[in-house]
């Protein structure tokens, strides 16, 4: 069948009617026109190679499935995470194909950190020394499944927790990574699964794969790009963000430890004699660490001026720079008798010159800052704005580009996300949700509110809170801005619980994985969870299990976070409005995704409680209320814990079931 053909109108809408091939394939599939319309959209700019825009909600994977599956040419779906990238390649991707019966093939690819190296994993368990006791078992653990696997995915490696510090010994960053001079070339993992994805028709990677894959070909060494015909972005709200993490630079003091480690290990193998090597890669370990150990912080973003307030923050950089010079002249002598060797003289003199680089870098397009760790420091150069950059990305070869997600408008208005991409001809369009939101939802607005930016606002959110979750039967997602109010808000829950004798499971950020604590909230069925900013997107909870979402105040970012600061000051020195250009829209943006978080699917309801006034009182308020679903509002306490109770006498199944939990 021509491309023509599958691209037309009479065709997608067999494939999207209620008698059609998806129907048929699809349990619970329901036609929706709006994903109609995405699809033909989608299609359109496949076809012509144009740029689209396209916010939506629930549906618009296989809106955009559809047409790319049918397309015939290479197309790469990049998403947020890698929970989005595996349920593409396992549920979403096989279903489609599957019911329009095309012979596509299909790759998943992640960054190089999920993959075993061969190399250095035989590195460390001949020569390594570990910091944790579990280390050397794990890393064992890792070997057995190194030599049975056929994809060395660690994600696979049941055994070993993905979070275990030891796989950084098993696994190779760009930096350390030998290429074709590796002995173990011919069957490396990441060379394995980049070939399949350089074969495959269709290629679903995460945003920062993606980024990084544009950065590499840039220099001139970049794979994935120029084979494609589409790139479709899910979840694209969170580009300008990425993007500006990869058009600019950053340097670590995990890069100096990694770099010394390495050093080490591979002085053991091919220059024992060499006394010199391992004193000067220790000498540059402790100056790593002491240059951390500066910042009495736990975390944080710096601006570069705050940095004068640490009087050691100086000499401790200085002698990080000449620590790597020291070892770049040692390796120099030593860098033949090995090709780690060698990378490592070549990683030794990049680190020197991108250090040097950030201390003395001045450029008015860019601010530098940095960002503090529990164990790292991250010295950072972010541009002011990627559009520039973006745009010459777009600009190059004919393709398609898509960019879709819930949340890309302010009020309906593209031109905040459009702005920050430099998207100047794409095509914005947006579609309603399906949901009936006047009936499933209420929009609920506490009176006699603390002003937001005070100490008694948390505990004021709490008592707004607690009658809601009391009318709810739990199953409650409490969102904070911060995690200091998320900690506060958590003990004031816990604390409120014993008081009033509630025995709903409270959970909390930072117990276990997300997935996890998702996990048992939706097994639960009556729990209530206390999050921050892992939980406000990407988080899909349907049914019973989630009736309330309050969220303490409206997101608008840390007015002193350095990279927004330096922003805001450029846009008020062009003579802009740097609140109601910027600042609101973010803040509009992150609102939505939190917001979004409630009604999944036809058949939920619930309340979401917004506690911040300023969304009554502020003249802002109206443009924040326009880009919400179009809920029932209210600011009575009783009305909205009434809400509950009309469903349960609507309801005897839920009546029943909330009493039984």
């Amino acid at each position: 069948m021509t491309q023509a053909k599958l691209r037309s109108v009479p065709e997608l809408d067999s494939l999207f009617s209620e008698q059609g091939p998806l129907a048929r394939a699809i349990r619970d599939f329901r036609a929706r026109p709006f994903q109609l319309e995405m699809a033909r959209a989608v299609s359109e700019a496949i076809a012509g190679n144009t740029v689209l825009v396209a916010e939506a909600g629930t549906g618009k994977t296989f809106a955009y499935l559809v047409p790319a599956l049918l397309s015939g040419g290479k197309v790469i779906i990049s998403t947020g995470t890698k929970t989005l990238q595996d349920q593409l390649f396992d549920r979403d991707i096989p279903t489609v194909r599957q019911a329009l019966k095309v012979p596509v093939t299909v790759a998943l690819l992640t960054g190089r950190a999920n993959y075993d190296c061969h190399y250095h994993l035989e590195r460390a368990r001949t020569e390594a020394r570990f910091p944790a006791r579990d280390d050397a078992r794990y890393l064992a653990l890792i070997d057995r499944f190194a030599r049975i696997s056929l994809t060395g995915d660690k994600a696979d490696c049941s055994s070993v927790p993905e979070d275990a510090g030891v796989w950084s010994y098993a696994t190779s960053t760009r930096e350390n990574c030998l290429g074709s001079e590796c002995p173990h070339y011919n069957r490396c993992f990441v060379m394995t699964a980049r070939k399949q994805a350089l074969a495959a028709d269709v290629v679903v990677v995460n945003h920062h794969l993606f980024f990084a894959d544009l950065v590499l070909r840039d220099e001139g060494a970049g794979e994935l790009l120029p084979a494609c015909n589409t790139v479709i972005f899910d979840e694209a709200h969170q580009l300008p963000e990425t993007a500006s993490l990869f058009f600019g630079e950053s340097v670590s003091t995990s890069q100096y430890l990694e770099l010394a480690r390495d050093t080490r290990t591979e002085g053991a193998v091919s220059a024992r004699d060499c006394a010199a090597l391992p004193a000067a890669a220790q000498a540059l370990d402790k100056a790593a660490r002491d240059l951390r150990l500066v910042f009495a912080e736990e975390s944080g973003r710096l601006p570069l001026r705050m940095l004068e307030r640490h009087k050691r923050y100086g000499p401790a950089l200085g002698a990080v720079l000449e620590c790597l010079d020291d070892l770049a002249r040692v390796l120099a002598e030593q860098a033949q008798r090995s090709e780690g060797l060698e990378r490592c003289w070549q990683r030794t003199l990049t680190l020197a010159e991108q250090t040097e680089r950030w201390r003395s870098g001045e450029d008015a397009r860019c601010v530098r800052w940095v960002e503090l760790f529990s164990r790292a420091l991250h010295l950072n150069t972010t541009p002011l704005s990627v559009a520039e950059t973006f745009r010459e990305q777009t600009g190059g070869e004919p393709r398609a580009w898509i960019f879709t997600s819930a949340t890309l408008s302010v009020g309906g208005d593209f031109s905040h996300y459009s702005d920050e991409l430099g998207l100047d001809d794409a095509r914005s369009v947006s579609w309603e949700s399906p949901f009936d939101y006047e009936r499933q939802a209420l929009l609920y607005v506490p009176e006699g509110l603390p002003d937001p930016n005070t100490p008694e606002h948390t505990p004021a959110v709490i008592a707004a809170a607690l009658p809601l979750i009391e009318a709810s039967g739990g199953r409650a997602f409490l969102l904070f801005t911060s995690l200091r109010a998320m900690r506060e808000g958590h003990a004031l829950l816990k604390e409120a619980f014993t008081r009033r004798g509630l025995d709903f499971p409270l959970l909390v950020q930072g117990e276990g994985s997300r997935s996890e604590l998702l996990e048992r909230f939706r097994r639960l069925g009556n729990a209530v969870l206390a999050g921050s900013q892992s939980f406000w997107e990407g988080v899909d909870v349907r049914g019973e299990a989630l009736s309330v979402v309050v969220i303490d105040k409206l997101p608008f970012a840390a007015p002193d976070d350095p990279v927004l600061a330096a922003r805001i000051d450029r846009m008020n020195r062009e003579g802009r409005n740097a609140f109601l250009e910027y600042q609101l829209p973010e803040a509009v943006i992150t609102l939505k995704q939190g917001a979004g978080r409630l009604i999944r699917d036809e058949h939920d309801r619930g309340v979401l409680a917004i506690c911040d006034a300023r969304l009554i009182n502020k003249s802002y308020g109206r443009r924040i209320l326009q880009s919400l679903p179009p809920m029932r509002r209210t600011r009575d306490a009783r009305e909205a814990a009434e809400f509950f109770r009309e469903r349960a006498q609507r309801d005897p199944t839920y009546a029943a079931d909330r009493a039984v939990k």
